[in-house]
């Protein structure tokens, strides 16, 4: 759930909060009204009938305790105004039957709910009767009991709940707009900073976030700021001490082989040379000798080829000599050469080059990047597939997207996943080669395979034989 639907979420539950807080709050004091208007009645027809009482008995003169009080005019319109509306007062002389007198229609206003009604007694109960006395003189002359219509109550609750509840909810109604239109312009800072950190997720460490006028997201964005460019700076060492370390992997590589050349190669040349004048001086006389000699002629030359072979790997010579184009040509058709057809398979794998665009001016590094890392990707075909067919795509894009793209693809039905979890694929060294150029590196699935595509780019490299080439 977004912050915004979340606060918008808040607001809506306080607001109904507040709202039935309001109505119990008014049906609390619509129930003290109730109660109070009963007392209210009750003292005022008392006064009221005391009133006629004293008239009567100073008219009359009828006085004592057997006098009789006879009140024909008790439910004047004088006594009708005491007694409000929804409220009825029962008036019993001494000695005489209860009469009973209501301020107005028991129906006055529109009818509560039925559900209403039901809640209201259940808090509330029924409103209680109240009972006066009518004095005159020292003497009881009747009792007056005012008590409520339930059903008049129960309206006049409702009227004033749903008049003060109505009039509350349009204003919340309207506050949670303007809350829900404020929440969102504050909080609108807070996509900018989303943005901002999935171009950092993305791998741009170039994004930057604005100034805000909210002090805690400007806080945000400095400390964002702030992250991007350390991050930036880290990348950059790390990339400069990957080329340096990369360069000393080439310079040992390059060391190794001019040993092995130089020392090794000279020993199996020499190891070979005398087993072929072993072999002809005693070839007549010492046939078994002459075997011997020839087992390891035959010796020396497998091991040179094995030496050969591992000259390459460690330095390939044509980078310097003929570049990239007929380097990687080279090292496809020497693939194409040395491998026989696999277990279930006729034929050996087909391997296949294509290039696109010009490679000649592209710098060493890069050059040599590019170099092993075909190298690697045609290793792991082999090793790891069995393909008939591995293609190799180079493409040179120049312009405003001065790169080249290495794409490796196989038939081979190998997974993707697995090349990360796999020991021995060397995707983390060709990933590493990659970054330290600002190049980037993506695996997936081929038709019938896997697909390994790198994209290198030549910005700030120097060029061509500017001394590059050992990096």
């Amino acid at each position: 759930m977004s912050l915004l639907a979340s606060l918008i979420y808040r607001v809506i539950g306080a607001v109904t909060l507040c709202l039935l807080c309001a109505a119990a709050w008014v049906m609390v004091d619509a129930n003290r009204n109730i109660r109070a208007e009963v007392t209210a009645s009750a003292d005022r027809v008392a006064q009221q009938a005391a009133g006629l009482a004293w008239r009567e008995m100073t008219f009359r003169g009828s006085v004592g305790a057997n006098a009789k009080f006879a009140f024909p005019d008790w439910r004047s319109s004088d006594t009708l105004r005491v007694i409000s509306p929804g409220y009825c007062v029962s008036l019993a002389w001494t000695g005489e039957a209860p009469l009973r007198l209501c301020g107005g229609p028991a129906n006055v206003g529109a009818s509560a709910p039925t559900w209403f009604m039901a809640f209201y007694r259940a808090i509330f109960g029924p409103t209680e009767a109240e009972t006066r006395n009518i004095h005159v003189f020292k003497q009881t002359a009747g009792v007056v009991v005012a008590e409520a219509d339930e059903g008049a109550a129960a309206r006049q609750a409702w009227r004033q709940v749903s008049v003060v509840v109505g009039v509350a909810a349009a204003m919340a109604v309207g506050i949670g707009l303007l809350a829900t239109l404020a929440i969102g312009h504050a909080l609108r800072p807070a996509d900018v900073i989303v943005a901002g950190l999935k171009r950092l997720e993305a791998g741009d460490l170039g994004a930057r976030l604005p100034a805000f006028r909210t002090r805690e997201f400007d806080l945000i964005a400095r400390a964002f700021n702030d992250l991007t460019q350390r991050l930036s700076h880290t990348t950059a060492q790390r990339a400069a001490l990957t080329r340096r370390l990369f360069q000393v992997q080439e310079d040992e590589r390059r060391s190794l082989a001019r040993d092995l050349h130089d020392e090794f190669g000279q020993c199996l040349t020499a190891t070979r040379a005398l087993a072929a004048a072993i072999m002809a001086a005693s070839e007549t006389e010492r046939p078994d000798v002459a075997e011997e000699a020839r087992e390891i002629g035959s010796i020396s030359e497998r091991m040179m080829a094995t030496l050969r072979s591992t000259l390459s790997r460690l330095r390939p010579p044509e980078l310097d000599e003929v570049g990239l184009e007929r380097s990687l040509d080279h090292l496809v058709a020497s693939w194409n050469a040395r491998l026989a057809a696999p277990a279930g398979q006729s034929a050996p794998p087909v391997f296949r080059l294509d290039i696109i665009g010009g490679l000649a001016a592209v710098p060493n590094q890069a050059a040599l990047t590019i170099y092993r890392v075909a190298q690697e990707c045609l290793t792991n075909a082999a090793r790891h597939g069995a393909p008939t067919e591995v293609r190799v795509k180079v493409e040179r894009t120049a312009g405003a997207d001065n790169a080249v793209a290495l794409t490796v693809e196989d038939d081979g039905g190998g997974d993707p996943a697995s090349l990360t979890d796999r020991a021995g694929h060397g995707i983390l060294g060709i990933r590493e080669r990659i970054e330290a150029l600002g190049g980037r590196l993506t695996t997936g699935p081929a038709a019938h395979g896997v697909r390994i595509a790198a994209i290198i780019p030549l910005y700030g490299l120097e060029p061509a034989g500017a001394g590059g080439a050992n990096a």
